[in-house]
């Protein structure tokens, strides 16, 4: 059945609102009252930069949690689930990490730093991550988000989980647990640039629907199923790969500055 967005019709996402709430009234206490007693002397606790970061996370999270993408993603089209999906895997966590001070951030997990340094090893990271994101996807449990908020609220909150450890051993983001030297960075963006290939490439040539579950549901413009698992896979793939290739190629550039730099430095010193 082709349906317009008109079908879904605007409301709150309470859930969505709750957690926002949250993290935002948690930054402020953090960055206004724990700051007089735990963050450091010599600067200030918070940068403008990571509230512009911590910003971008909460509007990007209550962009693809809100109306009308998780609606749409809910209701009808499996490549607004993707988008969704994407946006809180490889968009959300990195901003949302890059937007807390480290001395906030190490506050928040310093009970937990033993099992944080262990699950931040890249290789424990990447697999956990890839791992719930492969089973995100499976037919059975995407049926099963479709089914029950609450269990769709729960897949989320495992992919973004992972998505945070994964990204952790980038960003670094207190000093117990440094960040990747730029050459290993390059290559652990560049596994994780193509483990989601697999998956994607089984929506882009699927022949018949693989999720059962949004062959029924109302088409949103009319799309088709096949055309909509082919966008799925697009994003997954090309979205999601473009996305990581940019970072890699960020980190690649920085680190050839930082070179090039040093090694100026180095021939200055010695008159050569």
């Amino acid at each position: 059945m082709r349906v317009g967005l008109d079908h879904f019709p605007f409301h709150l996402h309470p859930e969505t609102l709750g957690v926002a709430v949250a993290l935002v009234a948690g930054y402020w206490y953090g960055v206004t009252r724990l700051a007089r007693s735990h963050a450091p002397r010599d600067g200030s606790p918070v940068t403008r930069r990571q509230v512009t970061w911590f910003a971008l996370a909460i509007s990007l999270f209550l962009a693809v949690e809100g109306w009308p993408v998780h609606d749409v993603a809910e209701g009808s089209l499996f490549s607004f689930h993707m988008a969704e999906h994407m946006v809180l895997s490889f968009v959300f966590p990195p901003a949302l990490l890059l937007g807390i001070p480290w001395w906030l951030m190490r506050l928040v997990v310093r009970p937990l730093l033993p099992a944080i340094r262990f699950l931040t090893r890249p290789l424990v990271a990447l697999v956990l991550f890839n791992a719930v994101l492969a089973g995100l996807h499976a037919p059975g449990v995407v049926a099963g988000m479709l089914g029950s908020e609450a269990f769709h609220l729960g897949a989320h909150l495992a992919l973004v989980v992972t998505a945070i450890l994964m990204w952790w051993p980038v960003i670094g983001p207190i000093p117990d647990t440094p960040a990747l030297a730029p050459p290993l960075a390059i290559g652990y963006l560049f596994l994780q640039s193509l483990v989601p290939t697999i998956p994607a490439s089984f929506l882009t040539f699927a022949s018949g629907p693989v999720y059962p579950a949004y062959a029924d549901l109302p088409r949103l413009w009319g799309l088709p199923v096949l055309t909509d698992q082919l966008i799925a896979g697009l994003i997954m793939k090309v979205g999601g790969g473009l996305f990581l290739w940019t970072l890699i190629a960020i980190i690649w550039f920085r680190w050839a500055g930082e070179e090039e730099g040093a090694d100026r430095a180095g021939r200055a010193l010695t008159g050569s």
